[in-house]
Order: structure tokens, then sequence, then C-alpha cells
């Protein structure tokens, strides 16, 4: 018999920031698994001109990690409050890079 696991969505907001650039945040309760021991499923980006130029997530498989730029790098997960304030960070320090 096959094994069913849910999946809950905890949060999926899309907005367009002051200089119009999107923000897209998505966030899972998930049954704990290897790649995501924590529970949780999640996907933050900052798309600007069409392109991600900073996003989290834990896509399957391939465990926490974050996006900047060209680059990808293991993330250490915490909680999701830390999630949420370390791609703030790096989405206003992308911002201050314009200016």
């Amino acid at each position: 018999m096959p094994v069913i696991t849910k999946s809950r969505l905890i949060q999926h907001q899309k907005i367009t920031d002051e200089l119009g650039n999107t923000v897209e945040t998505k966030l899972w309760k998930v049954p704990p698994a290897a790649d995501k021991p924590h529970g949780f499923k999640y996907s933050l980006v900052y798309i600007v001109g069409g392109e991600r130029v900073i996003g989290y997530d834990n896509g399957e498989r391939r465990g926490d990690h974050r996006h900047y730029g060209d680059r990808e790098e293991a993330y250490s997960f915490t909680t999701l409050r830390n999630l949420a304030e370390d791609f703030q960070r790096d989405v206003d320090a992308y911002k201050r890079s314009l200016s």
C-alpha cells in the first residue's frame, strides 16, 4: 500500500514592492524527511525584471539552500522567523547595492 504524505500550505503571498519587483513566499508544513527534517517546505524569492536575484528554498532532495545572484550555497535553517529575516536582510542588501 502506498504511503500518502500530507502537506499543508501555511502561507502564500505575492506582492510588488516599491521598486516594481516581485516578492513571493510559499511555506508548507510537511512530514519530516531526510531533506526536510524540520518539517517545512519553503520557497522565498525576489524577482527583478522577470529574473530571480535572491531565493531561499529546499526543493526536492536538494536540502536547504539560498540563491544570491548566480551563487547557490547551503543554508542553515533554524526557524521560520529566522528564514524570513535572513531573506529580508538579503533583499534589503540587494536594494542598497542599487544606490
